[in-house]
């Protein structure tokens, strides 16, 4: 693994304008490689569940600008842990036929128990008995995140790639690059 991306989208011009964010990294040590921006404008109406259908055209655009192709991306958002099972980090992974891990800041479905406030520790995120994703600790302290596949990658890989992307905030710097350009 040389390069992984983060991946964020924000929303411009009261919400019709969709701003697509890729920050590549350098892997192991973090260094931004590459960043793009891709803007588009939104087509699809604002619907929970489905907003990959309204984020993902962009992060292709993104993605066709970048002059190196990441070999891990990290998705601002959900992957299997979705009522459908299938949020944007599958979206993306199996549209670009990359390894994709959900990177969520908050739980769209499931439950949990309580996660031992300690970096690195996790509980599964629970749907009716499935193992939908993991609820990682990241830092001691702060508010766990919720990872889950996309495509191509098992949970416990895809949460030591997250554990391996972090530095000494919450989210891992991927998502944190991307973030701050999407929001830019």
């Amino acid at each position: 693994m040389r390069y992984v991306a983060g991946i964020d989208v924000g929303f411009e011009a009261g919400n019709t304008i969709t701003r697509a964010a890729v920050a590549v990294l350098g892997f192991p040590g973090l260094d931004l490689h590459e960043q793009v921006i891709a803007r588009r404008q939104t087509s699809f109406p604002y619907v929970p569940g489905l907003l990959s259908f309204r984020e993902a055209p962009a992060v292709l655009d993104a993605l066709e600008k970048l002059q190196t192709r990441p070999e891990l991306l990290l998705c601002d958002g959900q992957g299997y842990a979705h009522p459908r099972r299938f949020g944007i980090a599958c979206h993306l992974g199996v549209l670009t036929d990359l390894p994709s891990i959900g990177v969520a800041k908050s739980r769209l479905t499931g439950t949990h128990a309580d996660v031992p406030d300690s970096r690195g520790q996790w509980v599964p995120l629970l749907d009716g008995g499935e193992r939908i994703g993991a609820v990682l600790r990241t830092r001691s302290g702060v508010r766990p995140l919720y990872i889950s596949i996309g495509h191509r990658i098992c949970l416990e890989t895809a949460i030591d790639y997250v554990m391996r992307c972090l530095t000494r905030y919450r989210l891992p710097e991927t998502t944190r690059c991307a973030h701050r350009l999407a929001s830019g």
